[in-house]
């Protein structure tokens, strides 16, 4: 074994080390500080209910009336019994039915039969406590999710009731809030502990005499927030999605400070501001958001949601070098690139390996994505989707650029963190005649294959051209160790159509709409393959990529352009539609090789 080999392991052996330290402390950590911020006794009353912004469906609360408990793309019948002893169908299923997320949907009925239906079930989940509150229903992140849906939808819940369930009720809501408070330095870093600290600060709104809880919890918010919320907005886990998750509970909060007459942290309050406009960074022309590090199928109505709270509506920033991405616009065409290093090991549960991956659109059409990470059947696509490989991104010898923790008994433990990849990338953004120029390099494959890779990106004035040069920098004298092959992979939306052209290095991309984009690669052969894209709606969805191959030795500069033609009107084969489009297919296709 090599020098480098025994050096590798020994950096990855010390990083195990050190996040299995900290689970162990945050264990013993949240013991005390449990003691400073839980209530003592059971409140008297609610004194007010805050604003769900979480978009409903009233068609839903006909379905769970029946019996019919649709999540995360599964279903159980329950057939009368109770949904809370039913075996569930997946850990998402689980988490989704003790989250109680889905009483909007019986509120928004707004249906005496609803009403009644939501009382009987948190009824039935309070009385079934024993024998529930295990598993799924007592992660502490699902458990905030329950006391914030509880308190969201008390108006729903409470209307009718008699005193004897108000104060079931009641009392059910301060054990919770006590639990929390035990456990919210034991629970997983970044969102989940985000909505551990939001949870604990509804409840000191929401419950009477919780003064002391509300001030303790609003100061440990404030820092949480400080600490996950970047300085320019983004959020601590690289995710685009987690700040539409985040503004989603804290404008309520927001809210719910001004309807109590107290004053909201200015924590809160600067959160707020700096996560804003990074929604409108991330967006794409048809509202979807970009596809980087865990970010899933779009939610263009919660987005939408969001927005319509955002006052400044200033100009979108050109970079978020915090966060560590770049945006180039011009007309009507962007380029997003993934700039940055990973994630802190300890929020890198659903970080990707997509450092220097890039998405461009045009207009509503997307072109170039990275794969996405899948909202149905992620167990199965998780590994896959991480990897370098499910990127707009190079690849050398068929190696991501980070190292994830693999071994089921350390994932288990403390999760499928990466354990490492490159350090900070050396990034320049500047102005050249007619172009925006952006130009990074990560060391990511630098300590297995002795090369840095270096991305340029060249987007034209009027947006009619993008043209991009991988490099592979030795970062020791002379040629790299050995002459590993290298890829480039540009995927494409499922909605893009991809033809090779005769020369070998050009592929026609063909749009929806008939527009048309020119592919080339005057340094290699410019091949069509397939691939998948797996932050589909309805689940993965078959599409294309180009991939351009090469060597460390023989190409150690890849040049590549996108530029947009002019066509006349659209003679493309018929686009298959409804299941066809959207065909589910299992994760051993080989579309990512």
């Amino acid at each position: 074994m090599t020098g480098v080999a025994l050096g590798e392991k020994a950096r990855l052996a010390r990083a195990v080390a050190a996040e299995c330290a900290s689970v162990i402390w945050r264990g013993v950590a949240a013991r005390s500080a449990a003691l400073l911020i839980r209530p003592t006794r059971t409140p008297d009353k609610l004194v007010i209910a805050p604003q769900d912004l979480r978009t409903s469906d009233p068609t839903r609360a006909a379905e769970i009336y029946a019996g019919r408990f649709v999540f995360e793309a599964k279903s159980v019948d329950t057939r009368g019994a109770s949904p809370f002893l039913a075996p569930p169908p997946s850990q998402a299923w689980a988490e989704a039915l003790h989250g109680f997320g889905w009483l909007r949907h019986l509120r928004a009925a707004d249906t005496t039969l609803s009403r009644a239906n939501a009382r009987a079930l948190v009824d039935e989940w309070i009385g079934l406590r024993g024998g529930v509150a295990r598993g799924a229903a007592r992660r502490p992140e699902v458990a905030a999710r329950r006391v914030i849906s509880w308190l969201c939808q008390s108006p729903l819940i409470l209307d009718g009731a008699d005193r004897a369930f108000y104060r079931r009720f009641l009392r059910s809501l301060a054990r919770q809030t006590r639990r929390l408070a035990r456990l919210k330095l034991r629970t997983e870093d970044g969102l989940p502990r985000l909505t551990v600290a939001c949870a604990l600060v509804y409840a000191g709104l929401c419950l009477a005499g919780e003064t002391r809880l509300l001030k303790t919890a609003s100061k440990q918010l404030a820092d949480e927030l400080d600490r996950q919320i970047l300085a320019d907005g983004g959020h601590v886990s690289r995710n685009p999605a987690a700040i539409v998750e985040v503004l989603l509970d804290l404008l309520p909060l927001r809210q719910a400070f001004a309807v109590r007459g107290v004053a909201p942290p200015q924590g809160l309050l600067n959160a707020i501001d700096r996560a804003m406009p990074m929604l409108r960074f991330f967006r794409h022309g048809d509202g979807a958001f970009a596809q980087f590090n865990g970010a899933g199928p779009s939610r263009n109505d919660l987005v939408a949601t969001v927005l319509a709270y955002d006052d400044a509506r200033g100009p979108v920033m050109e970079e978020a070098p915090h966060s560590g991405y770049q945006r180039l616009v011009a007309g009507d065409t962007l380029a997003l690139e993934d700039v940055g290093a990973p994630p802190p090991r300890g929020v890198s549960r659903f970080a990707h390996a997509g450092c220097l991956s890039f998405e461009l659109s045009h207009g509503s059409e997307r072109i170039v994505v990275n794969c996405g990470a899948p909202e149905i059947g992620r167990e199965a696509w998780d590994a896959a989707a991480r990897a370098t490989a499910a990127h707009a991104a190079a690849v050398i010898a068929d190696t991501s650029s980070c190292r994830f923790v693999t071994a089921p008994w350390l994932r288990r433990f403390i999760g499928p963190l990466i354990l490492a990849g490159p350090s900070r990338p050396q990034v320049k953004r500047q102005r050249e005649p007619g172009f925006v120029r952006v130009t990074a390099r990560h060391d990511g494959y630098a300590r297995r294959f002795g090369v840095d890779h270096e991305r340029a990106l060249r987007l034209s004035d009027d947006g009619l051209t993008l043209e991009g040069e991988d490099r592979f920098l030795p970062v020791r004298v002379g040629p790299p160790p050995e002459d590993r092959k290298v890829a480039l992979r540009f995927h494409l939306h499922p909605a893009i159509r991809a033809a090779p052209a005769q020369d070998g290095q050009s592929v026609l991309l063909s749009a929806a709409s008939g527009a048309g984009w020119l592919f080339s690669s005057p340094d290699a052969v410019a091949e069509v393959e397939e691939s998948v894209h797996l932050s589909g709606a309805h689940g993965p969805r078959r599409a294309e990529q180009i991939v351009v191959r090469g060597t460390l030795r023989g190409t150690p500069s890849l040049g590549w352009s996108l530029r947009r033609i002019e066509r006349g009107p659209a003679r493309r084969a018929r686009m298959p539609s409804g299941a066809e489009a959207g065909e589910l297919f299992g994760p051993d296709a080989p579309l990512l090789s």
